[in-house]
């Protein structure tokens, strides 16, 4: 019998290992790598060649989003499941435009991680129910992704002319789009703004 072999990325290592001794007590899958940073998912793709890759959203040296975008383009085969604890719309939309073919939530039943590992690996979608239907209701985000990075930038508290730098704008344009991404979330200031696009994953 021909096992899926699947790539584990977790920041959080008791997770990661409770995801991999679960998933490895399966006949038909076996667990060929575990990371815990997003900037090694590729490279560990690379070497073990998985199937299906089980990746966390939220990770140091790269998200989960970015990793499974960067996988996809290049390790077209292995197919990318997305398994959080934040059920955002926002994210499943992010997940989906990254390629991903699946997207479940963290408290979701055991037996099913395994069925959307073996979903996935025949190329079928997985998506939990509730959270298409939220994703469906919450529409698009409003944000550019230019207005995204500049508050990706501003989480930590950082000043106009700090995001300025980090990102290679003018400070106007800073301020430009910080005032654009404010009046969209209808919020009164950056962190507000932030905060609610955290809220509906669009960050």
């Amino acid at each position: 019998m021909n096992r899926i072999r699947v790539l584990l990325a977790d920041d959080q290592h008791l997770v990661r290992g409770a995801l991999a001794a679960l998933l490895s007590l399966e006949p038909d899958i076996e667990v060929v790598a575990e990371v815990g940073r997003g900037d090694e998912v590729v490279p560990a793709a690379l070497r073990t060649r998985p199937e299906v890759a089980v990746l966390d959203v939220e990770m140091p040296g790269l998200d989960g989003l970015a990793a499974a975008a960067a996988l996809t383009r290049e390790l077209p085969g292995c197919r990318v499941l997305i398994v959080t604890t934040f059920g955002r719309a926002g994210y499943l939309r992010r997940a989906m435009e990254a390629g991903s073919y699946g997207f479940l939530v963290k408290d979701a039943p055991a037996e099913r991680l395994a069925d959307a590992v073996r979903r996935v690996a025949a190329g079928l979608r997985v998506v939990d129910p509730e959270l298409a239907a939220a994703t469906l209701a919450a529409g698009a985000s409003p944000l550019t992704a230019r207005e995204r990075d500049v508050l990706v930038a501003a989480r930590d508290g950082s000043s106009a002319a700090e995001i300025a730098q980090r990102l290679f704008l003018s400070e106007g344009t800073v301020r430009n789009y910080l005032s654009s991404a404010i009046s969209k979330t209808g919020t009164r200031n950056r962190m507000e703004a932030v905060r609610v696009a955290e809220e509906n994953g669009w960050l």
